[in-house]
């Protein structure tokens, strides 16, 4: 089991409870092992962090990105992140929400083409 902060517990139901409609879209995608039989979770706590969607088969994070991501601080944020999930051998795959509300068939299609490679990785 990946670590995760106890105290993030609450906040990531809360977020499971709000999700943005990005979020929820990938989410029926993903939920009921849709990607080559695989369980995803949603708003899920690693180390410090609540990530968006997680894949522990594949060693995988999907972020669904608003606004917020693409300022300066943000950026900034996500690289610090991104940089101690890859400490946990993690790939981080990022999405802005304008990309899976508008091309969400090419968003699946990523996410399978990653998660395939890296299963196929972990198989040599």
């Amino acid at each position: 089991m990946r670590p995760y902060n106890k105290n993030l517990k609450q906040a990531s139901r809360d977020l499971r409870n709000n999700m943005t409609e990005a979020e929820k879209l990938l989410w029926s995608k993903l939920q009921n092992k849709q990607i080559l039989g695989l369980q995803f979770y949603r708003q899920k706590p690693l180390l410090n962090f609540i990530v968006d969607f997680y894949c522990p088969s594949a060693n995988l994070v999907i972020e669904c990105d608003g606004s917020q991501h693409y300022t300066e601080e943000g950026l900034d944020t996500n690289r610090v992140r991104d940089e101690a999930l890859a400490q946990l051998g993690l790939k981080v795959l990022r999405f802005d929400n304008w990309q899976v509300l508008n091309e969400i068939d090419r968003v699946v299609e990523k996410v399978f083409e990653v998660v395939y490679q890296n299963l196929d990785c972990q198989s040599d």
